[in-house]
């Protein structure tokens, strides 16, 4: 999750940040006077679980149908491979 925090709260509240961007895998962009500055994010990307794959996919867009006709098209359309010149 990425929230935006000024400079000012930052300073007050950095060790909190700084667990929140270890265990979680939180990322902060830091503001001055309105203008981001840096982010503080992990070095390493956050576990993630089957079930947050789960909520990304549940919440991603649903791709139209047009979308789904042209990805069946191109699946059908594809060249056969040249068989193979070794055998088996």
């Amino acid at each position: 999750m990425e929230s935006h925090i000024s400079a000012a709260d930052a300073v007050e509240t950095f060790a909190d940040m700084i667990e929140r961007v270890r265990s979680h895998g939180d990322v902060f962009v830091v503001e001055r006077e309105g203008e981001p500055i840096c982010r503080i994010e992990p070095i390493v990307p956050a576990r993630r679980t089957v079930r947050d794959l789960v909520r990304l996919l549940q919440a991603a867009p649903r791709p139209d149908d047009g979308y789904l006709d042209a990805v069946e098209e191109i699946a059908q359309n594809q060249p056969m491979l040249p068989e193979t010149p070794w055998e088996r």
